[in-house]
């Protein structure tokens, strides 16, 4: 009987820590990933409050400041290249828009991924197909692999979870669109960032920026935009970028220059923008971790934060409740609810704050971060963005 063998569907981010904190209470760990190879790349993605807290657990901070990216904030900035408003990397004891540790997707991922070898199993270029329970165990089929039963199966496969889907329902059930799409890449353009972290906004809901990357010449671009839902095929890349460039077409400031960036650039992302919200994270042998259970949307910038730390509760409370899966996914729940409740609350605006529609919400927004030093301003998104380390990680010594 399989109890002691788990099937975590996903690599990025949430799955491999998972993986670290179950291969320390000695289970068999299983991780497919629909990926050929760990995924490179990426934008940055925070560190923040308890998200650090885990990640020196494991004892991988020092690897994970060694390839942050140095930013030195973030700067709104007009059609002309001209800050409107600013918001420097120390802003907030470093908990901030910017955080005072960001890192690569793919750079983290990959640290997450090497801390689990060699004894953790990994299926890369296959996924799950179907998911079969039973009193004692969970009888999983793969596109590529022999179908295999394992004692449970942790979803920690990304708003778009295949295991939510399977197990739970369709994903319009759970992901609540908050009306934007967002696109991502690689340019090497030698745009003259100075280290900032530079957003334009345009009339429409259009939103442009540029920041540093972790390579010399190398910037992280993006496009997002404010949309009624819209109708496209996830796996039509070329669709997707002309889509991007009929939006942004007459925009100005360095856009035309980031268009011709991304009409090649290999790591070319385009997704909605949804939170996904359930009542309960687990379904009988099949739990949900990370944005397959609570996504947070970037707009939060705790998506990072909430995946490492679910993943060191769920670890823990699987290891204590020493073969009961339910009061081990009963105890996750009740430890990460407030926590994600509170994480998954939008900064002020929400969508609109982000990208305002007409040029008026542009100078508002504007006149409201160049207010943010002042008082009570200051104490108001302090608090705010102090939530990111609002929760009290649970002690659970035998895997520490």
């Amino acid at each position: 009987m399989p109890n002691n063998e788990i099937l975590i569907c996903g690599a990025g981010i949430a799955g491999p820590a998972l993986a670290y904190w179950l291969r320390v209470r000695g289970f068999r760990v299983t991780v497919v990933e629909r990926a050929p190879e760990p995924r490179p790349g990426g934008q940055t993605v925070d560190l923040r409050g308890a998200g650090r807290t885990v990640i020196e657990r494991m004892g991988l901070m020092d690897r994970a400041r060694a390839e942050s990216v140095v930013q030195s904030g973030l700067a709104f900035v007009d059609a002309s290249g001209r800050a409107t408003a600013r918001m420097p990397a120390d802003s907030f004891g470093g908990e901030g828009m910017v955080s005072e540790i960001e890192i690569l997707r793919g750079d983290l991922a990959r640290l997450l991924y090497e801390s689990t070898l060699p004894d953790t199993e990994y299926l890369f270029d296959d996924t799950v197909t179907g998911i079969d329970q039973d009193a004692d165990a969970v009888t999983v089929t793969f596109e590529t692999a022999a179908p295999r039963r394992f004692g449970l199966v942790v979803g920690a496969d990304g708003p778009h979870s295949v295991v939510r889907a399977l197990a739970f329902g369709p994903e319009e059930e759970f992901v609540r669109p908050l009306g934007l799409y967002t696109s991502w890449f690689t340019a090497t353009d030698d745009l003259d960032l100075d280290g900032w972290y530079l957003m334009h906004n345009a009339p429409g809901g259009l939103v442009a920026s540029a920041r540093p990357g972790r390579l010399p010449g190398e910037i992280k671009a993006g496009f997002s935009f404010r949309s009624k839902p819209l109708d496209y095929d996830r796996r039509d890349v070329a669709a997707q970028r002309e889509l991007v460039a009929r939006r942004f077409g007459h925009v100005g400031w360095e856009v035309p220059r980031l268009l011709r960036a991304m009409r090649t650039a290999p790591d070319f992302f385009f997704d909605s923008m949804g939170q996904v919200r359930l009542d309960h994270w687990s379904r009988g042998r099949v739990a949900l971790l990370g944005d397959a259970g609570y996504c947070a949307t970037p707009l939060t910038g705790l998506g990072t934060s909430l995946a490492l730390v679910g993943a060191y509760v769920l670890a823990g409370e699987i290891g204590a409740a020493q073969g009961d899966h339910r009061a081990a996914f009963r105890r996750y729940d009740e430890v990460m609810r407030p926590y994600v409740s509170q994480a998954q609350q939008l900064p002020p605006g929400g969508a609109s704050g982000y990208a305002p529609s007409g040029r008026l919400g542009i100078r508002m927004r504007d006149l409201s971060m160049r207010q943010m030093s002042r008082w009570p301003m200051r104490n108001l998104l302090a608090a705010q963005f102090a939530k990111a380390g609002d929760i009290a990680l649970p002690d659970y010594p035998d895997i520490r």
